[in-house]
């Protein structure tokens, strides 16, 4: 059997499993989700003129982009979308993966990749020249797209205040007003993260447990729960990444939404000190992508003044490289002062933060 026809039998084969699993979903815009892509299981597009991607971004988020990207170099895009398992199958696949970039949120799931072995170094001036250092990997494994952050959502009737710091929210003052999803969820992480970086391991779980003390209700749901339940009388704050006030603003398939945001104010952390922190939607070029050269022209493209504009405002993010102003609704929830500290040194801090969170039972929610 030649190299090719090898290849090709791996590909069906993994088309195959792929069908079976059901967080593999196909978009309503016509995005092939699966490895039935031309150049992957059919053999009919050269590996010329393709770049196979692995998203934990939805399909929709990221259509308009590769669509630009086709469209300036004729180089076509197949996207594997899934909610969760992609590192863990790029790895597994090894050698015959298709996968050339892997798109993800959150530095915590960059790293991981890293640290797994699925990913390798880029050097490009055209990506090194347009992300800041502390939001991209030093040895160039990882490079964030678009940032968000890490906001308190404050009921408009019941939270005067306009400034807060991340240390308030463990001021008692606070006792049973606040919600928030999992600690262990990846969000979360990076904060937690975030404070160990500042404060140092035994302040933060202080800090952490002072948290836990003014909890509402067990950590539950996600971030857009956290401000139904403002809505609904349940608790006078939240913390949610900026983006969905976004969504909730602008969803007509679920008009209350917008009643949920409607009733909030966002308000930046530590504006006036260190910064608020945030995180980062990103990329990287996996080890044994087969389409190497290709996946780093999308790569640059991702990071260009007009990808970055229309990546923010498919998903309400700030555009990561400077100078490239965030879309007008995104800019009116205010100035956003980010928090300088390098994301990779964060990082260095989530298996501590997730230790803190099972240290403090914080997932037991405040009576525990």
């Amino acid at each position: 059997m030649s190299h090719n026809t090898a290849r090709a039998a791996i590909a069906r084969e993994t088309r195959t499993k792929t069908s079976k699993r059901p967080t593999i979903r196909k978009s309503l815009l016509g995005v092939t989700l699966a490895l039935a892509a031309t150049s992957v299981s059919t053999g009919k597009a050269s590996a010329e003129d393709v770049v196979n991607i692995y998203s934990y971004r939805q399909p929709n988020l990221i259509q308009p982009m590769l669509d630009a990207f086709t469209n300036k170099t004729g180089i076509k895009t197949n996207v594997l979308f899934a909610s969760k398992g992609l590192a863990q199958r790029i790895a597994s696949e090894g050698e015959n993966s298709p996968a050339d970039i892997y798109l993800t949120v959150d530095i915590s799931r960059l790293d991981a990749a890293k640290e797994l072995g699925i990913t390798q170094a880029v050097q490009s001036d055209a990506v090194e020249g347009t992300i800041p250092t502390q939001y991209r990997d030093p040895a160039g494994h990882w490079f964030g797209l678009t940032t968000r952050a890490r906001v308190v959502y404050a009921s408009k009737d019941r939270v005067g205040q306009d400034a807060i710091t991340y240390e308030e929210l463990a001021d008692p003052k606070w006792k049973g007003r606040l919600c928030t999803r999992s600690g262990q969820h990846v969000y979360t992480l990076g904060l937690i993260s975030s404070v160990i970086a500042h404060k140092g391991e035994a302040e933060a779980q202080e800090w952490l447990e002072g948290v836990k003390a003014n909890l509402a209700r067990k950590p539950t749901g996600n971030d857009r729960a956290q401000v139904k339940a403002i809505y609904s009388g349940e608790c006078d704050i939240s913390l949610g990444n900026t983006y969905y006030m976004g969504k909730m603003l602008t969803n007509e398939k679920d008009p209350e939404q917008k009643d949920w945001a409607a009733s909030v104010k966002l308000i930046f952390p530590n504006a006036d000190d260190r910064g608020t922190h945030v995180n980062i939607s990103g990329m990287a070029l996996t080890k044994h992508a087969p389409n190497r050269e290709n996946a780093v022209k999308l790569m640059e493209y991702l990071a260009s003044e007009e990808a970055q504009k229309l990546y923010g405002e498919a998903n309400y993010e700030y555009p990561i490289k400077p100078g490239v102003p965030a879309d007008e609704l995104t800019a009116s929830w205010g100035e956003l002062t980010p928090d300088p500290l390098s994301l990779a040194d964060i990082a260095k801090h989530r298996k501590t933060a997730s230790e803190l969170v099972d240290r403090t039972a914080f997932d037991d929610g405040p009576a525990s």
